[in-house]
């Protein structure tokens, strides 16, 4: 019996303590983390994020997938604005000739370092751009938890394996979410972000003749839009030529995006099978419904699933570095 007792207390004082230290590392993220080191951080970021989308609105949505890309890789670390060899984050398939928007917050780093020097990380720089740029965009606005630091290693091959990919079929997709805690809601209020932006053909052409080898289009892609997109990326075309993810709203942060759905007009294929697959029926496809008639429901749940995905495994304290330079760490 004492022998028991003690092992339960063993297990239970290792729960508790695990217990603490997880409230102690979801505490150290918190809304006011600059207030006193760097007062005037989030004019500065907002200052420089304006210049960005008055030079080309496109960057909005560049910068808001930095940090979706970033996240899905080890956490929020900035680890994706680390310049490196072949297996850097940069170069892994998701990203490389498609990621946009480094010298956005080199330039973002600059004036922040200027202000405030080896104070605030390049992974909360990003964070506060992203937020921006949905606003910016005419989206919604939150309270950003700060007081990550940066991360020391980036990893191509682990972004290529959890990134989520255009050609996922829907169970790998959740999959991915799942695996870096988000849900299914996140899923679908996270995929709105394409309610801005522009993907290359390269992302969207296996739709377009032979769509997964039955020599026909995708079936449940609007004829007109087809059309388009044909003369756009015609086969053995180039790949980097760009269409715009929302037609009719291109710039303009709102629930279009889950209306094309409804009418088979979503350019990814990971962005139409959240209403037309199989899958979606019991699963994305009434969260797709409800954004369409409720776009505040949508800019609410964006809004806390940014949140969500903001706080998968940051490094605070004494973990990562506040880098000096977002494209190489200090040493």
């Amino acid at each position: 019996m004492k022998m028991s007792s003690f092992r339960w207390n063993c297990c239970y004082f290792l729960l508790i303590n695990i217990f603490l230290l997880n409230l102690t590392v979801r505490s150290q993220l918190t809304t006011d983390f600059y207030n006193s080191s760097c007062p005037n951080l989030f004019k500065i970021v907002r200052k420089e994020v304006v210049k960005a989308l008055i030079n080309e609105m496109r960057m909005g949505a560049s910068l808001l997938r930095l940090h979706f890309h970033d996240c899905f890789v080890n956490g929020c670390d900035g680890s994706v604005l680390l310049d490196g060899g072949e297996d850097s984050e940069k170069s892994a398939l998701p990203n490389v000739n498609s990621l946009r928007g480094f010298d956005v917050i080199d330039t973002i780093k600059s004036s922040v370092e200027n202000a405030c020097n080896g104070t605030v990380s390049c992974a909360d720089i990003l964070t506060i751009a992203a937020r921006d740029s949905v606003s910016l965009s005419g989206g919604p606005s939150w309270k950003v938890l700060l007081g990550r630091r940066d991360g020391t290693i980036s990893n191509g091959s682990l972004a290529n394996l959890v990134i989520p990919s255009p050609f996922d079929p829907m169970d790998t997709i959740v999959s991915k979410f799942t695996n870096a805690g988000l849900n299914l809601t996140d899923v679908v209020s996270l995929s709105g972000a394409h309610t801005i932006g522009r993907a290359r053909c390269a992302l969207f052409s296996n739709r377009l003749f032979n769509f997964s080898g039955t020599g026909s289009p995708d079936s449940t892609l609007d004829t007109t839009m087809l059309t388009d997109l044909q003369n756009l990326c015609p086969q053995n075309g180039d790949g980097n030529a760009t269409a715009v993810l929302d037609r009719n709203s291109t710039d303009l942060f709102d629930n279009h995006y889950f209306k094309n759905l409804l009418n088979g007009k979503g350019l990814l294929s990971s962005d139409q099978i959240l209403f037309s697959s199989d899958e979606a029926n019991s699963t994305t496809k009434p969260l797709v419904q409800s954004y369409i008639n409720n776009g505040s429901l949508f800019f609410g749940d964006f809004v806390k699933s940014m949140i969500r995905m903001g706080n998968i495994n940051p490094k605070v304290g004494s973990d990562g570095e506040i880098r000096k330079s977002c494209r190489v760490i200090n040493s």
